[in-house]
């Protein structure tokens, strides 16, 4: 399969420029200089800079320059310590992956739209440039399959836009099911060679997601082990509910393994080779409610089927948004686990 070279080991700066407070005082101080040298010191080749519409511009759609000030800050710093970014727009004017932002209308109102396109046209004017150590990613997490042919439509127009900028440089595209890799067959051919497909995997999610407070479903005080029994897991999900998102009835009782990356990922694999495009996974970690060393026994199930089929990778996240690589319970693990990004 293609490779993307560049961007092959990552993790992502979530709660910055995006998910955060838009305050002055959090945007100067939540990631600085010392965080992506920590980051290059870990072995990694990139940084995810995920952003969120409100910083750079006014709900008119007014551009806020001090917004992109901070892109072009973490730019800098990132080319002092030889990392790559991708610049991932993660909610844009009538669009979030997050019901609670209230975001509503992107994919069924064209006014809408043309804010998300003037937007990337900033971006891609500013930004382009850089290709040879950045790459943008259009939008984060399509939530539902009814958007699939807007959404196509949508990602056509931007990349023509982005083209019109430069032409080579990466630009990555995921599809609906909040960027599952089971809905990546219903992305468009890819428009040229310079074209990634995105996915996201937080498999198994009863483990990965066990008491998270943002899901309806989710029981706060739910603990479950890795790789568990999965007997357990079939229970818990039925009785949440959470069996919406899977059953795990193709999972054997011996539980969840490198095999099971591996199945889980065998039909995007293949489908890129088909279509002749990379392939990356977004985002990928484990909720900081799980134990240590069990967070460290899935990255070591997941990174060999990585490595294995040259899909280029960023860790959910550097930093709190209860996924915190960095946190203080992950001291005992974390020159271990870094290995395995």
């Amino acid at each position: 399969m293609k490779r993307l070279n560049g961007f092959m080991k990552g993790v992502n700066l979530g709660g910055w420029l995006s998910q955060g407070e838009y305050t002055k005082e959090h945007l100067d101080s939540f990631i600085g200089e010392q965080d992506i040298k920590c980051i290059a010191e870990w072995g990694l080749d990139h940084v995810r800079l995920p952003i969120d519409y409100n910083i750079f511009e006014t709900d008119d759609g007014t551009p806020i320059e001090t917004g992109f000030g901070y892109v072009d800050s973490a730019l800098e710093w990132c080319k002092k310590y030889g990392l790559n970014m991708v610049l991932d727009l993660h909610k844009c004017f009538g669009y979030s992956f997050y019901s609670g932002d209230k975001e509503m209308g992107f994919f069924d109102d064209p006014e809408l739209q043309e804010r998300f396109y003037k937007l990337w046209d900033r971006l891609a004017a500013r930004y382009a440039g850089f290709s040879d150590r950045l790459a943008f990613e259009l939008l984060n997490e399509v939530n539902e399959p009814r958007f699939k042919d807007s959404w196509n439509a949508i990602a056509a127009k931007t990349i023509g836009i982005i083209r019109g900028y430069s032409k080579d440089i990466k630009i990555f595209l995921g599809s609906y099911w909040n960027n599952s890799v089971d809905a990546l067959h219903d992305l468009d051919l890819p428009a040229d060679e310079n074209i990634v497909y995105n996915f996201h995997c937080y498999d198994p999610f009863l483990f990965t997601h066990q008491g998270a407070y943002w899901v309806d479903e989710m029981p706060e005080d739910l603990r479950v082990d890795f790789p568990g029994d999965i007997r357990l897991y079939r229970q818990k999900m039925k009785e949440t509910g959470l069996d919406r998102i899977q059953d795990y009835m193709d999972v054997p009782d011996s539980g969840f393994d490198m095999n099971y990356f591996e199945g889980r990922f065998k039909n995007a694999v293949k489908l890129c080779e088909e279509r002749g495009v990379a392939l990356y996974c977004g985002e990928y970690g484990v909720i900081d409610r799980a134990d240590p060393q069990q967070i460290l026994h899935w990255y070591k199930c997941i990174n060999p089927v990585f490595v294995k089929y040259g899909i280029g990778r960023s860790a959910w996240n550097y930093k709190e948004k209860d996924f915190g690589l960095c946190a203080e319970g992950m001291k005992p693990v974390i020159g271990e686990l870094v290995k395995y990004l």
